[in-house]
């Protein structure tokens, strides 16, 4: 299986709490000039408002109002690349049900361009994660939307594994794309503190990794994981770090070599509304895709009779 997120995959820079803002003072204090380091000079307002004083800040932060700072526009590609790799998520999945059904031939997903379908879509989910990795928290990690956001996927995860041991008992899924999202989170924070080319070569490191020497000692259910065994565990959805932590680190050196998080994005409309849909809500389409496909596929079996 695959996943859309971005984990964010929803994320974007849209807070600005290392910004410095306006403050209004009491009526009893007197406009006066200030001198030295990251002070400001005060003026006197009209006479009949109050005086409007400027907290004395560091000269490096920015100033606005509490009032004049608006999330920043999201970027149109980025939600129309990952709502487009949702779409093939969704595709994929429907095409596996009807060869599950037996609507299609059964060896259909053993093919090549399905079986390959499959690793780039999920490349794509971890690559695109990797960048909004950046775009949120490469200027400053904000622990507590990073923390609300790893806690939905982390749940989700849960959630994945707990219905695949009632709907797939002999091949439940203990470590999928969601399993792996919410790891290679945490290994993201330290990446966006490395320079891209460090990070890019960490990439290329987990990816050449997969081809390297294989450990029987990995081989216990509780190593999955890692990506190193001997046998390949029985899951119908296994993403483990090694390769796949590499797209995820790749997507953080991209945007951060491109300095996306200086691209400004457009005012959203209604048609960027609309394609960015998926986009913001790809963990509630993943976690129901495959129930409203089965639902859609015994119907048509219930009415065809």
């Amino acid at each position: 299986m695959t996943q859309g997120l971005e984990p964010g995959v929803n994320l974007d820079a849209t807070d600005r709490s290392d910004a410095c803002f306006i403050s209004r003072p009491s009526l009893r204090e007197v406009p006066r000039q200030l001198t030295g380091e990251g002070q400001v000079a005060l003026h006197e307002t009209h006479k009949h408002a109050a005086p409007l004083a400027v907290r004395a800040v560091p000269s490096h932060c920015r100033c606005m109002t509490l009032t004049d700072a608006p999330p920043a526009p999201r970027l149109g590609s980025i939600d129309l690349a990952r709502s487009l790799a949702i779409v093939a998520m969704v595709i994929y999945h429907f095409t596996f049900d009807l060869a599950l059904f037996g609507f299609i031939a059964r060896d259909t997903m053993f093919q090549p361009f399905w079986y390959y379908s499959a690793r780039l879509i999920a490349g794509s989910f971890l690559f695109l994660m990797g960048i909004s990795l950046w775009l949120a928290h490469g200027q400053g990690i904000r622990w507590p939307a990073f923390w609300r956001r790893w806690a939905k996927l982390a749940a989700a995860a849960l959630l994945v594994t707990i219905a695949s041991i009632w709907l797939v008992p002999v091949g439940p899924i203990w470590f999928g794309i969601l399993h792996a999202m919410a790891v290679i989170a945490l290994i993201g924070l330290i990446a966006l503190r490395l320079p891209w080319p460090v990070t890019l070569a960490l990439a290329a490191v987990f990816f050449a990794a997969a081809w390297g020497p294989r450990f029987a000692a990995l081989d216990p259910l509780w190593l999955v994981w890692i990506g190193l065994a001997e046998t390949r565990p029985m899951m119908g959805d296994y993403i483990p770090l090694i390769p796949w932590t590499a797209p995820a680190l790749a997507g953080i050196a991209t945007a951060k070599a491109l300095r996306l998080d200086l691209w400004r994005g457009t005012p959203p409309t209604p048609l960027t509304r609309a394609i960015a849909f998926p986009s913001r809500h790809s963990l509630l389409i993943y976690l129901l895709q495959q129930p409203v496909l089965f639902g859609l596929i015994y119907a048509y079996i219930w009415v065809s009779g």
